[in-house]
């Protein structure tokens, strides 16, 4: 399915994320590339409150109010941690509240800092916010060749592919190992069940 949305803090109406550059610019957000993007519902593509909310819906505008549990979780206290200054010192960093940080590949904010010690968040920074999201539901993807071209892309920037009697033929600049190979034809099987068969060779 092509969608288009656009994400609220419920509480405060600011928009956190969208597809929409109208939206994007009104709100102030970075420039980038908006458009339209394609989800295949069921696969963890996005919020599992959109995901459910989207079963069995058709082309339309929504609007879905999300609970914490439906988009990033609840607070969870055990990652509010209590630091040594030591462990910013060690990376020459000055902690200061609200400041992100990233320790040991974790990412928080701090929230305090105070005797030496630094108190960081690491839970999401929308943990515990009750969402809205704007859904518009543009079309339903019917092609094979185009669903197959969507679904490479979260695996591959270049390549090319076509479908033909059921088998899906792909073909890529560079080579990949043949474990993940097998893994990606499984899945292109798994989503595209009128695919029969994948060939996933090196481009010519």
């Amino acid at each position: 399915m092509a969608i288009d949305y656009t994400g609220r803090i419920k509480e405060t109406g600011m928009v956190f994320d969208t597809t929409v550059a109208e939206v994007a610019r009104s709100s102030g957000m970075d420039e980038g590339q908006y458009g339209e993007v394609v989800v295949c519902i069921g696969e963890g593509q996005m919020l599992k409150g959109i995901e459910k909310e989207l079963v069995g819906k058709t082309v339309g505008k929504y609007h879905f109010d999300l609970s914490p549990e439906d988009g990033f979780g609840k607070k969870n206290p055990k990652l509010l941690q209590l630091l040594s200054g030591a462990r910013f010192r060690e990376q020459q960093i000055v902690p200061a509240p609200g400041m992100q940080v990233n320790i040991d590949g974790m990412y928080g904010i701090v929230k305090a800092v105070s005797g030496g010690r630094v108190i960081v968040d690491f839970n999401h920074p929308l943990a515990g916010k009750e969402l809205q999201y704007d859904v518009e539901a543009k079309r339903v993807i019917l092609d094979s060749k185009e669903k197959l071209d969507y679904l490479l892309r979260f695996f591959f920037k270049d390549f090319s592919a076509s479908v033909s009697d059921g088998v899906a033929s792909v073909e890529l600049k560079g080579g990949i190992p043949e474990q993940l190979k097998e893994k990606i034809a499984q899945d292109i099987k798994r989503l595209l069940p009128e695919i029969k068969d994948v060939e996933i060779k090196p481009a010519q």
